[in-house]
């Protein structure tokens, strides 16, 4: 007990040593936080929400800055995270939601692993959602499966490029990847131009933040959705895993898919990081997600919060990139299809 007694002291000291070091290390620091899209859209309102309210759960109480670095559909800003920023815990990104799967699968481009990244959590766990406009000829998923419908879509690593594909080959659709449009905005507009017939898909939680009123209008029409479970609003509208039941090659390809989109909003420090910084930030994002100040000004914003914890995103990180090789084989040639 005595010996007990003693390796319990030993390890507050430690912890309080250690939070003294960080707060003489961020005392006047400023962390920037860099997001893959552009202003304005469900990535950036996310990170500078948590920009807001971190800071009081760092010891030192650093400031925050956001900046944006769009580009290739997320790969971008992980590779600016992963070679170029500062390595001492006074960088942090945000990875894109396709960028899981389009790694997993051999992508180009990524000049650092996934892997290798200090995750600290995810916002929200949110599905992945294919919608069409009201006045579009598309309107179910029947519609979906015996009509073309041309779908808007950004990069190839994102989720707008990637889960018509998925869909089309694993469930029948007949859906066009449009790509090239810079943010949701600019498909929103277009759909109501009628130059596409939807958007190739986004996190419901993002829809509901940026598009309220054509949900509550029903000016959208949810087709289908990608994930490990139904968004509560749409027990109605079938996920991926629902259309391949008892098909085996298709159903592992439908749960890699939908695992890999699971941390559709998570934050990571670069590799390098040093572990105690690691852990302080790990525990700040944590008690941020907990902050009744932070949760009011979400709840404000439209923002869903249903947080994981950085252990959760990196071993989410770690089943994907550890797929097996024919069911990531099967995926590939399916997204592949991307750009052709």
């Amino acid at each position: 007990m005595r010996r007990f007694a003693a390796l319990c002291v030993c390890l507050a000291l430690q912890w309080i040593g250690g939070a003294a070091d960080a707060a003489e290390f961020y005392a006047g620091k400023t962390i920037t936080m860099a997001t893959p899209t552009g202003p304005g859209g469900g990535y950036d309102t996310y990170l500078r929400l948590l920009a807001a309210h971190m800071g009081r759960h760092i010891p030192g109480n650093p400031r925050f800055i956001v900046v944006n670095q769009p580009g290739a559909g997320g790969i971008r800003a992980l590779n600016y995270a992963g070679r170029v920023a500062p390595k001492d815990g006074t960088f942090l990104t945000m990875a894109s939601q396709g960028s899981y799967l389009l790694q997993a699968t051999g992508g180009e481009g990524f000049q650092v692993s996934l892997a290798d990244f200090n995750w600290l959590g995810n916002f929200v766990q949110s599905n992945d959602v294919i919608v069409t406009w009201h006045a579009s000829g598309v309107k179910t998923l029947a519609d979906a499966r015996t009509r073309a419908s041309r779908l808007g879509a950004t990069g190839p690593a994102a989720v707008s490029s990637q889960v018509p594909l998925l869909f089309n080959a694993l469930a029948g659709t007949k859906f066009e990847v449009i790509r090239g449009y810079q943010d949701s905005g600019q498909m929103n507009i277009a759909m109501e131009r009628g130059e596409i017939d939807g958007r190739g898909a986004n996190m419901w939680a993002t829809y509901k933040l940026q598009s309220p009123d054509e949900i509550r209008d029903g000016r959208f029409n949810a087709l289908v959705q990608l994930g490990m479970r139904k968004e509560p609003d749409l027990p109605n509208v079938p996920l991926l895993a629902d259309l391949v039941k008892g098909d085996p090659r298709k159903e592992a390809i439908a749960h890699f898919v939908a695992l890999a989109q699971d941390n559709a909003r998570a934050v990571a420090a670069p590799p390098g990081v040093p572990a105690d910084r690691v852990a302080m930030l790990r525990r700040a994002f944590a008690e941020t997600m907990k902050d009744r100040e932070f949760l009011a000004a979400a709840e404000r914003t439209r923002l869903e919060i249903s947080p994981m914890t950085g252990e959760d995103v990196a071993e989410i990180v770690r089943q994907v990139l550890s797929t097996p090789k024919d069911v990531v084989d099967a995926t590939k040639s399916i997204i592949s299809q991307i750009g052709r």
